[in-house]
């Protein structure tokens, strides 16, 4: 059974933040393949569902901790290095433009403190990631990434304006598409169909 985690910061202030981006693309997922209402699992700390894609079975979670302490909640599911495999992680990444997604496996945590608190509580880096561009774009096609800590925190807290929220939602639906081929076949074959944009 595939693990898919959307991270984000739980609570309505954050809703619609860019570091929800885990959160909101997944929830496209779940509506896509019509997974029961999610429900908030004690033990976990985390919101969960579980469904099917086709013949497989998928349980999604949305760490209900803040960010920075994600990997609580994964880490009383992934409980060992081989089920880490079967670990899919969808979040936010300036450091690519919103509209451009990219799948990776074993990779470094790009300074994601998501990322960091599940490779930290997993002690493994060899899961399946889902990044989610959300940085802005010059008309040349050059990253405008915010500067600074304060700029950064300030910006993936800060909402997605009426004209990125359109651009998301094509996102989602090639992210939901992505998660489709990793759960039926594998992330290999998602990154050789997806990576390419």
């Amino acid at each position: 059974m595939k693990i898919v985690v959307g991270l984000g910061n739980p609570g309505e202030d954050y809703v619609n933040t860019r570091h929800n981006t885990g959160r909101i693309v997944v929830n496209q997922f779940l509506k896509n393949f019509a997974f029961p209402e999610m429900v908030f699992n004690k033990k976990l700390q985390a919101l969960e569902s579980v469904g099917k894609v086709g013949r497989e079975k998928v349980q999604v979670v949305f760490p209900e901790t803040f960010m920075n302490k994600s990997g609580s909640a994964v880490a009383k599911i992934i409980t060992s290095k081989k089920k880490a495999k079967d670990l899919v992680v969808v979040h936010d990444d300036l450091d690519m433009p919103l509209g451009k997604i990219k799948i990776s496996w074993n990779r470094g945590t790009g300074g994601h403190k998501g990322v960091l608190s599940i490779v930290k509580a997993l002690k493994t880096e060899e899961f399946v990631r889902v990044r989610v561009g959300i940085s802005a774009e010059t008309a040349g096609g050059k990253l405008k990434k915010p500067k600074g800590e304060k700029e950064v925190d300030k910006f993936i807290i800060g909402e997605f304006r009426p004209t990125e929220e359109a651009e998301l939602k094509k996102v989602a639906k090639r992210v939901s598409a992505a998660l489709e081929v990793i759960v039926l076949e594998d992330a290999s074959r998602a990154m050789g169909e997806f990576n390419r944009n």
